[in-house]
Order: C-alpha cells, then structure tokens, then sequence
C-alpha cells in the first residue's frame, strides 16, 4: 500500500510551494531520465498521462512503437532540498508502461519487480545494502572535469589531508534531509576517493536510493566546484570504485541467512544463495560490470575481486561473509561496480541466489587465504576460476548463460549485447596515450 494518496502529492506540493516536478526513469544502461512538468500538470502527471518518445531512450522501444507512458510511483515523491526555498523542485520516480497498459518489459525497474515478485512468491524479501565509492575532481576554467586533485588523502584520512571533507558532508545533510539513513562515509584508498553507506532497505527501494544518490553526490560536488565521477577506474595507478552488494533473505521479518550453529554463522539457504550466484557469475558480470572501464579495476594489487571464490576470513575474494551475527547476518557480493544499472544488478543476484536456493546449489569449498598470493598450480588444485578479464569475454559469457538472459528477458538481453559489443569495438579501435607514449618516438 502506497504511503501517498495522490491527493497527499497535491496538498503537499501546494502547501510547500513546488512550482516543478521532475518525472524521473532509468534507462537500460543505469543513466537517470526526467520530463520536468510545471505544479499546473501534477495531477495529470499522477494520472499516468505524460507520454515520451521511447525510441529515443536506449532500450525502450523502436520508432515504430514510440509511444511510452511514465506512471509515477507515489511512493518516491521527494522534494529536493537543494533547490529554492520559494519554487521548489519535486521528483518522482516512474515506471514505464508500454500504451496497452501493461509495463514496458525492457524498463529496468520492471525487471527488477519481477524478480523481487518471484522473492515474494517463495516467500522472501531481499534486503540490499550497497557500499558506493566515487571520486571528486576538479574542473577546468571551462568548468569541464578533469583527473586532477590537490589532495593526497588515503584510506580514513581526515582533514586538511582529505580536502573532500566539506563536500561529503554537505552531501550526507542533503541526503538525510531526503530520508537517507547515513551509517558511514569516510575518505577512500586514493586521492580523492570517497565512500557514503546508507542503510540497508528492500530491493526496489535500495535501487531507486543509489540512483538518487548519485544524482545528490554529483549535484553537491557541482555546487562545491568539483565533479564527482562514478567511473570505475579514471587513474591508471590508483584504486578503482566499486559497489558492494550487501544482501540477506528475510521471511516474515527474520533473517533466514542467519545460523549460530553454524561455524560461519551463515544458514544452509545462505550457502544455497552463495551458490547460485557464483555459477552464475561469470555471466553477471556484463550486467555488474558493464562498461569497458569496468576491466580496469580487476588489476592485482588494487583490491578488487579477480578469482571466483568465497571466504568468511577474508576480505579478497568475490563474495565475503561479514562478521556480523543475528539480524546483520550477509553475504557481501564484492565485484559490482558504480557503473552498474542498479535495478539490473540486483536482479540477476537476486534471481540467481533464488535459483541456488530451489535447486539446492551449494557453492565450492571456501578459500581463506588471499588467492592473489596463490601459485597457479595451488589455484588449478583447487579449481579456482577467474572473472572475464574484459567486456567481451564478459558479454560471451552472457550469450551462453540461457538462464541469466531469461532474467532480463530476449528482447533486452540482445540490445545490451550489442550495445557492449559496439562499445568493445570502438575501444578497441582507439590510439591511446599509452600507445602514443610507448611507440610514436620509437617505432
């Protein structure tokens, strides 16, 4: 049941002086749409009436079949406190539907309530927490970004080392003031690297909170003369960002992957769900890690995940337990990046730690020593396996994996097939700096 009527919209619209409102989607590559209408058109707005273009936005529809409608999710109506005091500025979060009334099939939130249905059918809900990392950098006189930064902070430093501090901290008052539960921020391993975690909340609702936080952490930064960039690797010899996913089943209100008799503390439907995702994983990846960037993070010696293991002892491999007892009892899925289409990549978790749940699917013995220090013969011993080293081995991998591309279904599984394969080709038709650096005054 909705917290909103659409009556409560409008009297709060009106009582708070909102001249604007924002009806906000996502589109199949994670980025953020609006069609901004004036307080004169909310209540048609709210009536499911405004139509756009699909053909136009990746993924939705062909020209033939243009048409789309944006119904509003009342839930999510949210003023943003950024904006002027008088005239003030008001989102909604939509779903697209397709002009028969049925839901567009390729709307990546739709996707994801399918899969959170399918949760629901079995009689459990996923509760996602992420950890997003990011960078701010500095802007040229042009105001364009750049990959330069003054400070040289590292992991949990503080000011005047980490000269983010004033920004992230403006942007923690601004996502409280939206209904963020703020658990940490801190300074991350490179220059100018910064972490924000907010609670932990159910699927949908904690995808529509990472794409309204990168809307707020890009907009704060902007407003402090800086770009923040959700790019997973922008420097060469620095770490990369990445985006825990922090998940655990619930089932009437108690977490099921929770066991004090076992020695992880993890129950047999935790291993299950472990299991799953990671014979699936190697397909999962061209959703997680969806760009070309993406491949540059997976280098040894910057921490993020290569080897397709698990461990509740250590912090490298792919999926971690945390050591956290009762109703904090997760799995920790480490390879996930900023770039990710949120909606997207806690669906194919979610449905493939499902699948591992109904066919009993349990995962590999855990590794817990750090793999990366492993021989190749100590890895091969052990069946140890690595992730796609770049977007085409990963986008090959989704093409095999019938049950991966039946999540996100045909239609959209083959557009973003070759949307990556053309971004793979592109790249690698591009002259570097490197290329140029190594081999123009040489060769």
């Amino acid at each position: 049941m909705s917290k909103y009527t659409k009556e409560d919209i409008l009297r709060i619209a009106e009582e708070e002086d909102v001249e604007f409102i924002r009806l906000q989607f996502t589109d199949i590559f994670g980025t953020m749409k609006n069609m901004a209408v004036t307080i004169s058109h909310l209540e048609r707005a709210l009536n499911n009436e405004y139509i756009f273009d699909g053909s136009s936005i990746d993924g939705f529809a062909s020209i033939e079949q243009s048409d789309m409608f944006l119904y509003p999710d009342r839930d999510t109506f949210e003023i943003f406190p950024w904006r002027p005091q008088q005239g003030k500025v008001a989102r909604l979060i939509c779903d697209v539907y397709s002009p028969d009334g049925t839901p567009c099939d390729n709307d990546p939130r739709y996707v994801l309530r399918k899969a959170v249905k399918q949760a629901a059918d079995m009689g459990y809900k996923l509760n996602v927490g992420p950890e997003c990392e990011f960078f701010m950098f500095h802007t040229d006189e042009a105001g364009l970004p750049t990959t330069m930064s003054h400070e040289q902070g590292g992991y949990f430093d503080l000011g005047p080392l980490d000269l983010g501090e004033n920004a992230r901290r403006d942007m923690i008052f601004t996502l409280e003031d939206m209904g963020f539960d703020i658990e940490a921020s801190h300074h991350e391993m490179a220059p100018a690297q910064h972490e924000i975690d907010f609670r932990y909340d159910e699927a949908l609702k904690t995808a529509d909170n990472i794409m309204t936080f990168k809307l707020v952490v890009k907009t704060i930064a902007k407003r402090h003369g800086l770009h923040a960039t959700f790019m997973p690797k922008p420097k060469t010899d620095n770490h990369g960002s990445g985006m825990h996913l922090n998940m655990s089943l619930s089932r009437d209100g108690k977490n099921i992957f929770e066991d004090a008799d076992d020695v992880n503390g993890l129950s047999q439907e935790g291993y299950y769900f472990i299991g799953g995702i990671m014979q699936h994983i190697k397909a999962i990846t061209c959703i997680v890690n969806p760009s070309v960037n993406s491949y540059k993070r997976f280098v040894k010696g910057f921490e993020a995940p290569v080897y397709i293991t698990w461990s509740a002892k250590n912090r490298s491999p792919l999926i971690r337990v945390p050591a956290s007892a009762g109703d904090g009892t997760r799995i920790e899925l480490r390879s996930p990046d900023t770039s990710a289409n949120p909606y997207l990549a806690i669906a194919v978790c979610l449905a493939a730690g499902l699948k591992g749940i109904q066919e009993k699917i349990a995962p590999p013995a855990s590794v817990d020593c750090n793999v990366f220090e492993m021989t190749k013969e100590e890895k091969k011993a052990l069946d140890i396996e690595a992730l796609p080293g770049s977007l085409l081995e990963a986008v090959r991998e989704f093409e095999k994996d019938d049950f991966v591309r039946s999540i996100l279904g045909e239609e959209l599984s083959h557009k973003i097939i070759e949307a990556q394969k053309n971004e793979y080709k592109e790249f690698r038709s591009q002259v570097s700096q490197w290329e140029l650096d190594r081999y123009l005054f040489r060769m």
